[in-house]
């Protein structure tokens, strides 16, 4: 595959570096650089390759010649992300998207700037998915519905068709969204949330953990050492 496009990948922690082994691996990006806001960096170079000060990065690098990915997770409701986002935008970069080789996308599908789709996600017919949303993993993403921007969707989460899903949400992992459910903007779903009805901007759903049970592991299973 020709790498026939230079890319800054701002964020040089953990999803930093899985963004630079899907982008190096399975796309047409050649990343160059790193990049964090300057009180942030923490060491000079990642995989080689320099970690620049976010804030005058345009004089290092040309917008018209760079793309930019911010790859930063969920934190304060995705505000970090979108803010860097837009900063990115705002400095004239151009801003990439990933779609790994092994999601299903189906033709019609709409897919933002600053996305990125990891593999085994279905993203079925008429789906709209905003800017800057992150689909982890193993996600079902249903015919008609909509994520609108800064949303993050953990691994193995069910949307099903027609639903619209607000601005900056949060869906956990296992969480399940039912048919023609609209989620308000600024939703936490916690992990194995199931949702059967529309919500209210802001809300948090979250189910309790398993509990222990009150008999350990060891003679549950009858072992003795």
């Amino acid at each position: 595959m020709a790498k026939n496009k230079k890319l800054i990948i701002v964020g040089a922690s953990a999803f930093g570096e899985v963004a630079y082994e899907y982008f190096t691996h399975d796309s047409d990006f050649k990343v160059v650089a790193f990049s964090a806001e300057k009180a942030l960096i923490r060491r000079e170079e990642l995989f080689g390759l320099p970690v620049l000060p976010f804030e005058d990065l345009e004089t290092r690098f040309h917008p018209s010649e760079h793309y930019v990915f911010v790859a930063l997770v969920y934190n304060q409701m995705n505000r970090p992300r979108t803010r860097l986002y837009q900063m990115a935008k705002a400095k004239a970069f151009r801003i990439a998207t990933y779609v790994s080789s092994k999601a299903f996308v189906w033709r019609n599908a709409r897919i933002g700037e600053n996305c990125f789709i990891f593999e085994d996600n279905t993203v079925q017919p008429f789906v709209t998915i905003g800017n800057n949303v992150i689909l982890w993993s193993g996600n079902h993403i249903g015919h008609h519905s909509i994520i609108r921007d800064n949303c993050f969707i953990s691994s193995h989460v069910v949307v099903s068709g027609f639903c619209d899903i607000g601005e900056n949400c949060f869906l956990g992992v296992n969480s399940t969204i039912a048919n023609n459910i609209t989620v308000g903007k600024d939703c936490f779903l916690g992990a194995g949330a199931l949702l059967q009805k529309s919500t209210e901007e802001g809300m948090v759903y979250q189910n309790k953990g398993t509990m222990p049970s009150t008999v350990g592991s060891l003679r549950f299973f009858k072992i003795r050492e």
